[in-house]
């Protein structure tokens, strides 16, 4: 964890229609790599003003409580991601890894998201991420 510098809020945005179907090519990934996915910010908050053992995240969609979880409530650990991650990736410094998110994901709850939403992100310690869905990255 010494090598942890902080933390932030990602908004990790993913094209369910581009996600394993074929105009995505069979690849999982292809649906959370347009041009306007992963905001990230607005801030990184040093690793001392974060507590990871009960921090709470939550995530409003247009003023709708969606996400409402806690750190404590992670599968894997911060420490363990780090170490399993790094067994077969070189982590420079500058990296960025995401931890998962909570329980209400939009696909889970038949909810998708589209243009003029607003997505609103806290994590306690860390600040609040708000940013516009302007549907840019539905092209095709």
């Amino acid at each position: 964890m010494d090598y942890v510098m902080g933390y932030t809020i990602a908004n990790d945005v993913t094209a369910r229609r581009w996600q394993g179907a074929k105009r995505g090519g069979g690849q999982w990934a292809r649906g959370k790599c347009f041009d306007t996915f992963l905001p990230l910010g607005p801030a990184l908050a040093p690793r001392s003003a974060v507590d990871l053992k009960d921090c709470s995240i939550r995530t409003w969609v247009n003023g709708d409580l969606v996400q409402d979880g806690n750190t404590a409530d992670m599968l894997v650990g911060v420490p363990a991601l780090i170490a399993f991650i790094s067994q077969g990736t070189t982590l420079l410094p500058g990296t960025v890894i995401l931890t998962g998110t909570p329980a209400g994901v939009g696909y889970v709850r038949g909810s998708y998201l589209k243009p003029g939403d607003d997505v609103r992100i806290t994590i306690a310690g860390v600040g609040t991420l708000s940013n516009p869905v302007t549907g840019e990255g539905e092209r095709g």
